[in-house]
């Protein structure tokens, strides 16, 4: 399990032992509050795969996100990659906080935060260009941007806010 930080995690599916874990005497109200987990990892590559999975975990026992998995997977991945490459510059000793909020009624949010100065997404270039189609870097906001039904940034680009309905 991934070092949590914040409020414990709140995971209204009883389908699983692992959610009756996550919520130890929940009641019928509490199992109406939206799902929430928060981690902050280090600056570096070998960190995504752990948290996507702890991630992909919880959304898989999320009734409502059936079928939308692989979305969700490839934008939280990229995201994250893009906040340790581009907001950290790959220094392991900058922090990244990564939170997913999950409700029925709003869809699952993922908020990926990192330390660096941001940037301007509407200055990127597009990847379907022709001059950019065989260039080695580039898609990943582009990716997010398709993958997701709703991407904002805030702090001047260094956080980024994806939902899935």
């Amino acid at each position: 399990m991934p070092p949590c930080a914040g409020r414990p995690v709140r995971f209204p599916s009883r389908k699983t032992q692992m959610a009756k874990d996550l919520n130890p005497g929940v009641g019928p109200q509490e199992a109406q509050d939206p799902a929430r987990f928060e981690v902050v990892l280090p600056a570096d590559i070998s960190a995504i795969s752990p948290v996507v999975s702890w991630v992909m975990h919880l959304v898989g026992e999320l009734e409502y996100a059936a079928g939308k998995e692989f979305e969700i997977e490839l934008a939280l991945r990229e995201a994250l990659a893009n906040a340790i490459v581009h907001g950290c510059k790959g220094d392991p000793a900058h922090k990244i906080n990564c939170t997913v909020t999950a409700d029925k009624n709003r869809g699952i949010l993922i908020v990926v935060r990192d330390p660096g100065p941001g940037f301007d997404a509407a200055s990127l270039p597009s990847p379907t260009e022709d001059q950019n189609l065989h260039a080695d870097h580039g898609r990943g906001i582009y990716l997010i941007n398709k993958l997701m039904d709703e991407v904002k940034y805030e702090r001047n680009g260094s956080e980024i806010h994806m939902r899935k309905f």
